[in-house]
C-alpha cells in the first residue's frame, strides 16, 4: 500500500546519498524547494512525470520510491 511518508523518506534518502540539496532537486523537477520539503516530510506527493524524472536522475525504480518493493534497482534499462 502506498505511503506518502515512505515515499518522502526514500526521496530524502536518495537526495542525500547523491549529495544534493533540496534546491538542486527542486530545480530538476521545476518546482519550489518548499514543495520538496513537503514531499520529504510525507505531506504531499508529486506527478507521475516528476516521479519518472526522479527515477531517471537517481537510477532507481518507481516501484521502490512508491514502496512497492524494497529493491531500489530498476529491472529495466533506465533511459537518459
Amino acid at each position: 500500500m502506498f505511503s506518502k511518508e515512505l515515499f518522502g523518506q526514500r526521496i530524502l534518502e536518495q537526495r542525500k546519498k547523491h549529495g544534493e540539496t533540496q534546491k538542486v532537486l527542486a530545480e530538476l523537477l521545476g518546482i519550489g524547494d518548499t514543495q520538496i520539503i513537503g514531499i520529504e516530510h510525507g505531506r504531499t506527493t508529486t506527478s507521475a512525470e516528476r516521479i519518472a524524472l526522479i527515477c531517471q536522475h537517481y537510477k532507481v525504480s518507481a516501484d521502490y520510491l512508491l514502496g512497492l518493493t524494497d529493491d531500489p534497482e530498476p529491472k529495466y534499462e533506465v533511459k537518459p
